[in-house]
């Protein structure tokens, strides 16, 4: 079935997927002048869907959840942003879940560039 391999868990379907992890490390340059230093790499994620209950509870702190990705704890090294099929989200928050760390993205202006 290629890279994506769809498989089914009770009532929640997820899809094998490559996600693309981005880090922002802060760096000076040779004048003194802070930028930022981004680093991608690909990992293999589980893509799902966030739960209404996240939906609607991130609308109410002012984010937009838009997907959530399970990924291998050890693959995880706190990135704040992630990229999965040509676009960028920014991981509002986490949660650890045994060997999986869940990855809650939003879209955000900030991040699409």
């Amino acid at each position: 079935m290629g890279i994506e391999q769809s498989y089914h868990e009770g009532k929640d379907a997820m899809t094998d997927t490559v996600l693309t992890l981005i880090k922002e490390t802060p760096q000076r340059d040779e004048y003194g002048v802070q930028r930022v230093q981004k680093t991608a790499r690909e990992i293999m994620a589980k893509k799902a869907s966030v739960t209404r209950a996240e939906f609607f509870g991130g609308g109410r702190a002012g984010l937009n959840p838009s997907m959530v990705f399970h990924v291998f704890h050890g693959d995880y090294e706190d990135e704040t942003v992630c990229e999965y099929e040509g676009k960028r989200y920014a991981v509002y928050r986490t949660f650890e879940d045994g060997d999986y760390i869940e990855l809650y993205c939003q879209r955000e202006g900030g991040t699409n560039g």
